[in-house]
C-alpha cells in the first residue's frame, strides 16, 4: 500500500473524509486543503437521482455565476461578416464561419466556447463528430445558438456555463477559483445547485440530490451535506 507523504497526511488530517459538511464549511476546507503553487479551479460534483438514458430525465441547462469562473473563456462565434464584427465587438476571440469551419474539420479545437447563428448550423452540424465529444457542440437550449451572437459572448465570458448529467448521474461543474474568497464560491455553487433543483424532471422518482462534493485540482473531495438544497 503506498505511503501518505507528509503534505497528504496533513491535508487528510484537517477534514473527515466520511463526514457531510455544511456548504459554507466545506468550501473553506476546500481552500484549506489545496497545496497547489498555482490558483487550482474548484468544482462541485452532484450525483443526481436521475437515469440518463431516459430522455425525459436528462437534466441539462445553463448558470449565470455571480462571480464567475475566475477563467479566461475563449469564445468563438461561427456567423456570417456582419454577425461575426457584432461578437468581435461584443468580446469574442474569434468569429467568422468558413475559414474556422475548415480549421475544425483538420482537427483544430483551441477554444472553450462556440457560438453561432442559426443560419449557419448546416455546416456546423457537419463538425459534431469533432465538437460533440469536446464538449463544443453549439445548442439551443444551452444558449449558444441565438442571433444575438453579442449577448451570447457578454454572458459566456461574464460567468454564464451550461451544464449536463453525465452517464453515470453526475454533474460536474466549475465554481471559480481557490483565490476567490469563501464567501463568493458559496454563492457561485448555490446558485448551481439552485439551477438544479428547479430542473428535477417531473419523472424522477426518490431522493433528486444523492450527493454532492467539493474540490479543488489535484485536491481530495469534501462530501456536503445535501440538505443545502432543503
Amino acid at each position: 500500500m503506498a505511503q501518505l507523504t507528509k503534505k497528504r497526511k496533513a491535508v487528510a488530517a484537517k477534514f473527515e473524509a466520511d463526514k457531510a459538511y455544511d456548504l459554507g464549511d466545506a468550501i473553506k476546507l476546500v481552500k484549506e486543503v489545496t497545496t497547489t503553487k498555482f490558483d487550482a479551479t474548484v468544482d462541485i460534483a452532484v450525483r443526481l437521482g436521475v437515469d440518463p438514458k431516459k430522455s425525459t430525465e436528462m437534466v441539462r441547462g445553463t448558470v449565470s455565476l455571480p462571480h464567475g469562473t475566475g477563467r479566461t473563456v475563449r469564445v468563438l462565434v461561427l456567423a456570417d461578416p456582419a454577425k461575426a464584427e457584432e461578437a468581435l465587438a461584443a468580446g469574442a476571440d474569434m468569429a467568422g464561419l468558413d475559414e474556422y469551419v475548415e480549421k475544425i474539420k483538420n482537427g483544430w479545437t483551441d477554444v472553450d466556447v462556440i457560438i453561432c447563428t442559426p443560419n449557419v448550423m448546416a455546416k456546423v452540424g457537419a463538425l459534431g463528430r469533432i465538437l460533440g465529444p469536446r464538449g463544443l457542440m453549439p445548442n439551443p437550449k444551452t444558449g449558444t445558438v441565438t442571433m444575438d451572437v453579442a449577448k451570447a459572448t457578454q454572458e459566456v465570458k461574464a460567468g454564464k456555463i451550461d451544464f449536463k448529467v453525465d452517464k453515470a448521474g453526475i454533474i460536474h461543474a466549475v465554481i471559480g477559483k481557490a483565490s476567490f474568497d469563501a464567501g463568493k464560491l458559496t454563492e457561485n455553487a448555490m446558485e448551481l445547485l439552485q439551477a438544479l433543483v428547479k430542473l428535477k424532471p417531473s419523472t424522477a422518482k426518490g431522493t433528486y440530490v444523492m450527493s454532492i462534493f467539493i474540490s479543488s485540482t489535484m485536491g481530495p473531495g469534501i462530501k456536503v451535506d445535501t440538505r443545502v438544497v432543503g
